[in-house]
């Protein structure tokens, strides 16, 4: 198919408006997604059996943690539908609607002591809703800013805008250390945590309120006025386009594996197998994702201006060497571990670039549709399972995150190589 055509044009002011408002919304709306991985371990004291093990109680929390990536597909597919359909802009609206009202939920639920196993049961529900948001919500963010700018400007823009999530990580971050910091730890296992999530509702509430003053983008508009939109994106899809699907979907396992393992989870395994205290791994885990942001930013420069897979594959190898730094500091070098950590922050900073890609790979008529089954099943089969396999095997060896990050920096620099390839000889055929 062909795309609709866009004049060529500089980014303007309100093209910056808009990078910003979407920005901000998104880290609103992460701030909800992200604040249960910071309390995980209140969490499985309040919602489980104060009898079972601590293993186990660990490993059903971080369940609960997973069912909000595994509920990500099919939010993503049903609301990407809609954006390739109606529009980019109307499900910004219905996803942060989807993601607040489960937060505050959450926070005004009963505990197991109160409403025995239906806790639990509620809490996982909620969460199902939350990863059904957050599918929608990110992969459509992307695209709707890289239509809003310029071509030359899609690597800056997808970076700009992976930073603003970020500076959702960050406030949840914050707002843990100052519940910490104020509160005894009984009243924070009380009642603290609940004020985290009903900060969250409040956030999505206003990200919502602020997307009052977007627009469709100008891509959408053209592509309607031309008339050149699929009846079923997701078919045309996976008839078409599955080289792009599968790339784009690798492409995400290192992105989720990265995010959940050194900045969602990282504090509590600081913690419990290398005897950080809690104070030092919060305040290094706020120092590492505010170089992420820094480095997001980078990362969508550099592909703006050096290529997008060059910039990917350098950007592989820096996060490899990063992360073996961080551990064997970790192991042997507690003193560098501040440092060591906010290197790493930086050097996730190819993590914007890869939203940049995967937006490029897709034509206009399933762009929505494309990167969100890719994102999503990405998320919910790798990154969805990475708690658990973290959890599980940690015990075995203390190692195993730095390993597992590493074989995935080297199987995306594979399939971006075998990906290009592809798409030259497609292209000769042509």
């Amino acid at each position: 198919m062909q795309q609709p055509a866009i004049p060529p044009r500089s980014l303007t002011r309100h093209d910056i408006k808009t990078l910003a408002l979407a920005a901000v919304g998104g880290a609103l709306e992460f701030y909800d997604f992200v604040i249960f991985a910071f309390f995980a371990l209140v969490i499985g004291e309040r919602f489980f059996p104060a009898d079972l093990p601590d293993w186990l109680r660990q490993l059903q929390t971080f369940a609960l943690f997973a069912a909000g990536y595994l509920a990500r597909p099919l939010g993503g597919v049903v609301l990407a539908h809609y954006g390739d359909k109606l529009g980019r802009k109307k499900t910004f609206t219905l996803s942060i609607l989807m993601m607040a009202l489960p937060t505050t939920v959450m926070g005004l639920l009963p505990d197991y002591a109160s409403i025995g196993i239906a806790a639990p049961i509620i809490m996982l529900l909620l969460r199902v809703l939350q990863g059904a948001a957050i599918g929608g919500e990110v992969p459509g963010a992307w695209v709707f800013v890289s239509e809003h700018v310029p071509s030359s400007r899609v690597g800056g823009a997808c970076g700009l805008l992976t930073s603003g999530l970020t500076l959702g990580i960050i406030l949840g971050s914050l707002i843990t250390q100052g519940l910490t910091y104020l509160l005894p730890a009984g009243l924070l296992a009380d009642i603290g945590w609940r004020i985290a999530f009903l900060i969250g509702g409040g956030f999505g509430l206003m990200g919502m309120f602020l997307r009052r003053w977007l627009h469709e983008t100008p891509v959408f508009l053209a592509m309607q006025q031309q008339r050149s939109q699929t009846r079923l994106p997701i078919k045309t899809l996976l008839l078409s386009y599955r080289p792009a699907l599968f790339f784009s979907t690798i492409l995400t396992w290192l992105l989720a594996a990265a995010i959940i393992v050194l900045v969602l989870m990282a504090p509590v395994l600081f913690q419990k197998w290398f005897a950080i205290s809690a104070a030092q791994s919060l305040q290094a885990n706020t120092f590492a994702t505010c170089m992420l942001m820094i480095g997001c930013i980078g990362g969508g420069v550099a592909a703006d201006k050096w290529g997008m897979s060059r910039s990917l594959l350098v950007g592989c190898l820096l996060l490899a060497a990063a992360v073996l730094w961080l551990f064997y500091c970790l192991s042997f070098a507690p003193s560098q571990f501040f440092l060591a950590y906010g290197v790493v922050g930086l050097m996730l900073g190819v993590l914007g670039i890869i939203p940049a890609i995967m937006v490029t790979v897709f034509p206009t008529q399933v762009r929505f549709t494309g990167l969100a089954t890719a994102y999503n099943l990405g998320y919910a089969v790798f990154g969805g399972l990475t708690p658990l396999f973290i959890t599980l095997l940690m015990p075995l060896n203390r190692q195993l995150p730095a390993l597992y990050l590493l074989t995935l920096c080297a199987a995306v620099i594979v399939s971006c190589l075998v990906f290009e390839r592809k798409q030259r000889s497609f292209s000769k055929k042509k």
